[in-house]
Formats: C-alpha cells, structure tokens, sequence
C-alpha cells in the first residue's frame, strides 16, 4: 500500500500501491502529488516504510562519477582506458539492472553472489520516473554489484550486475518539487561488521559527471522504458576491496535529504 509520510507518520493511501496511483494519477491526468493528498488517509499510522515502489524496470548508468572511472580502469591497469572514456563521452554508459524481482526495501536482504569474491555496495541516487522519462521523484539506491566478475571481462557486466537481492531501494521517494537541487545531495555509505564500521565514505551529485535529464534522455532512445520504472545515476563512492561484502554485514545508504537505507546481506 502507498503512503505518504510525514513528520507525525505515515498516512496511507487505502487500495493504491504507488504504481497503482501513477497509472491512475496518468489516466485521470491529475498530478501525482495532487492525487496521493487526495486519496490519503487523514489518520497518521505508526509504520515504517518498506519499499516505496516496486519498479517495472531497473536501469543504471556507470562512470558518472570520475572517481569511478578512474578506479575501474585501475582494475584494468590502465591510468586512462575505456572507462575514462565513457565518462568523458556524450553517449552515458546505461545497462538493464533488472526488474521488482531483483528489488529489496529499507531492511531487507541484499545479496551476494556466490561465485564472487568482491561484491560491493554502490551507494547512488536513483531517479522514479513516470510517462515518457518524466521525472517523479527521488530515491536512494545501492547498487550491489560483483566487481570482480566485471573485472574479469566487461562482457560478464550482466551477472555482475544482475542477482537476488542486486538493488535496493528507499526509504521513501521525495517528489520534485520537495529536492530544491538534485546537485546538492550528500550522500554517505557505511558498511559495518559485528558492530564495528568497516568501511565509511561520502560524495554529492555536485560531481556527477552528466546532467539527469541526459541519462534520461540516451535510456529513451529507440527504448519506451514504461512508467514506474526507475534510473540509478551512478556511483561517487569506492569501495576497496578489502571491504567486499561478507554475510551479515550491514550496509547503510544515507542523505539528509531523503533519509536511510539500510540492509543486511546475505549469500544468494
């Protein structure tokens, strides 16, 4: 069930999910922050959210960010190889991601792959997308990715990418008109084992290397990607590989503009 939440909780939306709500909110051509406030409940409710939608598609974007480029083209003994040059190119590097099956909420599982020896937390800002690659609303993203098979060889990038347990998205979407500056969100990612933080580090979209509307508008090329699905914009965040993820480690995606997203993982 959709809802929206405020600082006294959360006020449901009675028998709309929030894939029911766009579809209806594009059909009715009503707006969709319009729609919800009408249909929610007036009553607050003491809950937590759980995933704020399960998406049609997944997309992604990669070496949005320099620091990611740059760490990636290391892997490959390269100062300045391929990598480096997707992300100086126009042409956005994007890839299939997945669908709701792959997706995990706010404290539930990821996943690591068990023919991987380095999978990785990738903290990002995803973009909620609507009819013809508008743009809905935020959310965050960690998308859990195994390096060491893209490492291996680009062309594995698919089952590096592509798991149980692979995204996980939340806390809840902020709309447009509640994010002032989509260039301005601190994010930070931690990771921590038996209690101890293995690994702590931050970046903001200030450095992210193509603008949204861009990636928006190279994924809708010759591709109608349907309403309600969901764009990842990348990485700003590295992750050594000493800190891969092992079983029961707790992975925390954070902004103060959107809140916390926080998941265990576990073996898949």
């Amino acid at each position: 069930m959709a809802a929206i939440f405020e600082l006294e909780g959360a006020r449901p939306i009675p028998d709309h999910t929030f894939l029911e709500l766009l579809a209806r909110s594009e059909v009715e051509k009503i707006p969709l922050e319009k729609l919800a406030l009408a249909q929610a409940s007036q009553t607050h409710v003491d809950t937590p959210p759980i995933i704020p939608i399960h998406p049609r598609e997944v997309w992604a974007c990669g070496c949005t960010y320099q620091s990611s480029a740059a760490f990636r083209d290391s892997e490959h003994g390269a100062r300045e190889g391929f990598y480096h040059y997707v992300h100086q190119a126009d042409r956005p590097e994007i890839f299939f991601k997945g669908t709701a099956r792959v997706c995990v909420g706010h404290e539930k599982p990821i996943g690591i792959r068990r023919d991987s020896k380095f999978t990785a937390a990738e903290a990002e800002i995803a973009v909620v997308l609507g009819k013809g690659g508008q743009i809905l609303g935020y959310t965050l993203a960690n998308d859990v990715s195994a390096w060491d098979i893209e490492r291996e060889n680009p062309l594995y990038l698919p089952q590096s990418k592509i798991f149980t347990g692979c995204c996980a998205l939340g806390p809840v979407i902020v709309t447009v008109d509640q994010l002032a500056d989509p260039y301005a969100i601190e994010l930070t990612l931690t990771i921590e084992r038996s209690g101890k933080v293995v690994f702590a580090g931050s970046a903001s979209t200030a450095s992210l290397g193509k603008r949204i509307d861009h990636l928006i508008s190279y994924l809708m090329r010759s591709n109608p990607v349907p309403s309600g699905s969901v764009l990842l914009t990348g990485t700003g965040i590295i992750v050594p590989e000493d800190a891969a993820l092992q079983p029961g480690d707790v992975v925390t995606v954070a902004s103060p503009a959107i809140g916390e997203l926080r998941n265990a993982a576990v073996l898949v």
